[in-house]
């Protein structure tokens, strides 16, 4: 971008995020998401990194909080209330590391430690003790003035009225709330018909900021402390050196302070304490987004100073986030193997949840119109079920005029066929059944691991194999020789010897598997299940009537009448003849035993460590049980891997049992 291009993103970007920080610091209320918010303001902090003439006093990097609210007195603190800069990768880290060796001196920058905290998802608060008594509890407010709730904070159990140590002292810390508390609390505002709190965060704040104490009394508020303020943060009144040895004088004080924070000697135990606790963190029974990391030494961390809002000696490291902001560069159309055509944003890189996503599904032409997406636009960008990348909301505000709308063609981009679109239904679709994106989809989807799983033959092999027609059907993967392959241009003699020995190894399939290759539209794998454990064999499936497939479980009638007309297209029943003449299909046994999980539905989320997660699905399926993508009423287990996503939130709202790795593994046993 030219740099007046670049002084009008930062323009649009300080009024959005100014926006949201007014709505949530003054009113209570939140229109997108933190972690959107926080993509924002990452997005502004490395546009002014790369461009520090830019920075304006007015910055949401300069200043901290939001305006106190009329009703209560303010209060001025007698040092700044700061907050910190964001991290969100071992880059990130490396580069703040990097910024602030720049300003020590050999001998410091190898005695530089560090102290992690995890980074709470509360109201930040300063306690005033005069003589050892709690005199006066504020807000952060805008950093330097601050809102008076004295009288709410004095109704929160861990923080103490009064402490042994007779002196005047500053202390800083968060206030919570615990998850448990948050679910009771929604449940009684469900009960009385009021909207439900989106998150612990706004309870806290809420709760710690009611005119009414006696409001705030009943919600169980909960803190931390973290931090000591003494004339001489270098020694201070009490001698600490370090931010490790503050923590421990604050807990001799009687204060409540989180004992999973944790001393770490380099850069790379700060990378094993934050995945650690990625893992972790829903055992835990509060919210957090991250850990804060703090230069150990007080002395360094005093020396390194304060740039903007935010000290230098300090960042806080965020989880990978459910929802990122990003920009989308253009909308491409991808042909489905049922000739579904399905729009896709090209996206400007972005992580989600750790994983660098630049395309995101746009599903029809209905969806487009819905979020009113435009080419160029800002989007809130997140995973769908943990998975599927996916556009949650378009910023307009965003928008400088040079945006163009995007319109779903009349044809379709592979054979030019024109598109239809079935009574009911928001796709469009190529109705040509001949048309080559479909038939490279049809072949990606033979080959993939719930199919025929064949190692090794990924979409570019397939590509190469088609475009110089080699293969015209799947079936012809299987008359495949060496010296067919081993011609093309970067195609070693052992790349062919193994690819050919792959596709050997899959000559034998089972009848679910088989079934779910062919491709039939509306048939995934757990259908192929249920009809080969109803009919036994694929003759007795293709000489089926309709009405014998339609009273199957859980097969419909548009179901039906997909698989029904698969199996009467003549194009279909010769590629069928075709591709038996290659391969052996293992029939169910007439009698299925152990059927343990027999009417089980269950959710996987999360990264499983004793098997992958079709080994995990093929098991439960194997034992008589369902996989569901979703979490509903109907859901029997979660289970929960490591870094499960949403869906545990989901089961514990609608009380699904939740159950870990170990846990499945002894009910699959």
């Amino acid at each position: 971008m030219e740099k007046e291009e670049i002084k009008k993103r930062l323009k649009k970007l300080k009024e959005v995020i100014n926006h949201h920080r007014y709505l949530y610091h003054v009113l209570d209320k939140q229109e997108i998401s933190d972690a959107a918010l926080d993509s924002l303001k990452k997005e502004l902090f490395n546009l002014e990194q790369q461009f520090p003439d830019l920075i304006t006093p007015d910055s949401p990097t300069q200043r901290v909080g939001g305006k106190p609210i009329k009703e209560f007195k303010k209060v001025k603190h007698s040092e700044r209330m700061l907050s910190f800069n964001d991290a969100f990768s071992k880059d990130d880290m490396n580069d703040w590391l990097e910024r602030i060796s720049k300003l020590l001196t050999e001998k410091e920058k190898k005695e530089i430690d560090f102290y992690c905290e995890l980074k709470i998802d509360g109201l930040a608060i300063e306690l005033i003790y005069e003589n050892g008594l709690l005199k006066i509890g504020s807000t952060r407010g805008d950093g330097n003035v601050g809102e008076d709730i004295t009288q709410n904070l004095k109704t929160i159990e861990a923080i103490p009225l009064k402490i042994d140590e007779k002196k005047n002292l500053t202390i800083r810390g968060e206030v919570f709330i615990a998850k448990k508390e948050f679910e009771r609390i929604n449940k009684l505002q469900k009960e009385k018909g009021l909207p439900l709190y989106a998150n612990p965060r706004n309870i806290a704040a809420g709760s710690a900021r009611q005119l009414d104490p006696k409001i705030t009394a009943g919600r169980k508020l909960d803190s931390f402390i973290y931090d000591l303020k003494t004339p001489d943060r270098a020694g201070g009144d009490f001698g600490q050196q370090t931010h490790e040895q503050t923590h421990k004088l604050l807990k001799e004080l009687g204060f409540k302070t989180n004992k999973n924070n944790k001393y770490c000697k380099s850069l790379e135990d700060v990378l094993k304490f934050r995945g650690h606790w990625i893992k972790e963190r829903e055992k835990l029974n509060y919210e957090i987004d991250g850990v804060v990391v703090i230069v150990n030494s007080n002395k360094i961390f005093e020396k390194l100073g304060i740039v903007g809002k935010a000290p230098r000696g300090a960042i806080a490291f965020k989880f990978p986030q459910a929802e990122a902001t990003t920009k989308v560069f253009d909308v491409k159309l991808q042909v489905g193997r049922t000739g579904a055509i399905t729009p896709v944003a090209i996206l400007e890189p972005v992580q989600v949840t750790g994983i660098t996503i630049t395309r995101a599904t746009l599903h029809n032409e209905d969806e487009i119109k819905r979020l009113g997406l435009k080419v160029g636009d800002t989007v809130i960008v997140g995973r769908a079920g943990d998975v599927i990348p996916d556009i949650i909301k378009v910023l307009s505000e965003l928008r400088t005029g040079r945006e163009k709308n995007f319109k779903m063609p009349e044809k379709c981009p592979s054979c030019d066929t024109k598109l239809v679109k079935s009574k009911g239904e928001a796709l469009l679709r190529c109705p040509n059944p001949k048309c080559f994106a479909r038939q490279r989809r049809n072949f990606y989807h033979f080959v993939s691991r719930s199919a025929f799983n064949i190692d090794g033959l990924g979409p570019k092999i397939i590509d190469r194999l088609l475009d110089e027609g080699l293969v015209q059907d799947p079936s012809d993967l299987f008359e495949l020789k060496e010296g067919d392959i081993i011609s093309l241009e970067r195609f070693a003699e052992k790349s062919a010897e193994n690819l050919i020995k792959s596709v050997s190894e899959k000559k034998e399939i089972t009848l679910p598997r088989f079934i779910y290759a062919l491709g039939i539209r509306n048939v995934g794998d757990q259908t192929a299940i249920d009809l080969a454990r109803h009919f036994g064999s694929i003759r007795k499936i293709r000489d089926a009537k309709l009405e014998a497939i339609y009273p199957i479980l859980n097969i419909g009638p548009v179901v039906a009448k997909s698989i029904y007309d698969w199996f009467n297209n003549r194009d279909n029943l010769k590629f069928l003849e075709k591709l038996q003449k290659f391969v052996k299909i293992q029939n169910p046994k007439s009698k299925i035993q152990n059927l343990k999980l027999k009417g089980r539905i269950f959710v996987l989320t999360g990264g499983l460590e004793t098997m992958t997660r079709d080994e995990a699905k093929a098991k439960i399926r194997e034992l008589g049980g369902n996989i569901s993508e979703f979490v509903s009423s109907k859901t029997n287990y979660v289970v929960a891997g490591s870094e499960p996503g949403s869906k545990v939130k989901k089961a514990k709202k609608l009380g699904v049992k939740i159950i870990s790795e170990q846990e499945f593994l002894k009910i699959i046993k």
